[in-house]
């Protein structure tokens, strides 16, 4: 299910991401296929749009929202991490990828810990943390600690 990420100032589509490997029987969805585009670089647009598809998957009932990348992708790893999903593990040679063995590094958020990031990360969406360009005033590793 393929969703286009929309910047409301200026109406412009500047990304896009899906929910993946949606399995309701289970209660488990995916996030993937993330694509950012420069517009979204050095503002909160991204991890608004993926708190948005977090709360919807947990609202609709998913007890697990997954995230998957390449291990070579330090930023998704570390943009998974900075938004509350936590490593599980490797998954070694999962696939091959452009002629080379490729390794999958798999992180998750479950719904026994998603009333701590939803607070986290609502807390800093707020208006008052951000400046008139959707940049952060402060991190929001600050409310997860808080």
């Amino acid at each position: 299910m393929s969703y286009a990420v929309i910047d409301h100032r200026t109406r412009q589509a500047v990304g896009a991401v899906c929910f993946a490997n949606i399995d309701g029987q289970n209660g488990a969805i995916e996030i993937g296929h993330v694509t950012w585009s420069p517009l979204m670089q050095r503002n909160v647009l991204g991890s608004e749009a993926i708190y948005l598809l977090l709360k919807q998957a947990f609202e609709l009932g998913y007890r697990r929202v997954a995230w998957r990348c390449d291990s070579t992708n330090l930023a998704s790893r570390r943009a998974a991490e900075r938004l509350g999903f936590t490593y599980e593990g490797r998954f070694r040679q999962a696939m091959t990828r452009k002629q080379r063995n490729r390794d999958t590094d798999w992180l998750s958020i479950i719904d026994g810990e998603w009333p701590q990031v939803k607070h986290a990360i609502s807390a800093w969406l707020t208006a008052d943390n951000m400046d008139d360009h959707g940049r952060e005033q402060q991190k929001l590793s600050v409310f997860f600690a808080g």
